[in-house]
């Protein structure tokens, strides 16, 4: 990241971009998106809960709903046990005060590794419409959880589920100020066609992605 910011400040440097033009142009980009007349979006129902479930399940995600978040790791242990799939994982820092160990799951809270099997993140929000993740990378929430394991399991808040991806880049805008280095947008299991348009799921990240909606 220090390179990445030498270069950034260079350039910076460069445009004579300063803290205080900066704040004045940042001003003036968000006037123009707040006056911004939106273009023609589909419908969406008004229970966001069901319709990202709905989506979810078509693009090949399997979907449990539980009450609270203190049941979000009683339920990925019920998922795995119900797969046969290993009992240990890497999970997102920010979910170490779960009880991982009381529902029977060794969890290492860190970046997940190319021996890890099991990936467990939260998200940054989802989108009802097209039943789509959305994840920032960040020190707490290393994109590698999703993107490396065999098997991804997430935990989504209802009060996180957006409508649509208009309401994710406002939410981004309004939450997060500066842009993460990554922002990643996860549709059901990873998946190509390119072979004869024969689809094969797991080509580029994980053969399984299991969500954990909490109302």
């Amino acid at each position: 990241m220090s390179s990445r910011d030498d270069i950034l400040k260079r350039i910076r440097l460069r445009l004579g971009r300063t803290e205080e033009n900066a704040a004045a142009r940042r001003g003036a980009i968000d006037a123009v998106l707040a006056r911004r007349a939106q273009g023609p979006r589909p419908a969406v129902e008004a229970d966001l809960v069901a319709r990202l479930r709905g989506r979810s399940e078509a693009l090949a995600s399997t979907v449990e709903i539980v009450e609270r978040i203190e049941d979000a790791p009683a339920a990925a242990a019920r998922y795995l046990a119900a797969h046969q799939l290993p009992l240990s994982a890497v999970a997102w820092p920010q979910l170490a005060g779960l009880d991982w160990v009381g529902a029977g799951l060794q969890v290492e809270c860190r970046a997940a590794r190319g021996d890890d099997l099991v990936g467990i993140t939260g998200v940054f929000c989802a989108v009802a419409e097209t039943g789509s993740l959305v994840v920032l990378s960040g020190t707490d929430t290393p994109a590698a959880n999703s993107l490396l394991p065999e098997t991804h399991i997430a935990i989504v808040p209802a009060a996180r589920i957006v409508p649509g991806m208009e309401e994710v880049w406002a939410l981004i805008r309004a939450e997060c100020g500066d842009l993460p280095r990554a922002a990643n947008f996860i549709s059901g299991p990873s998946r190509t066609g390119d072979i004869e348009q024969t689809l094969v799921l797991g080509a580029h990240g994980p053969y399984r992605v299991h969500i954990v909606i909490v109302r």
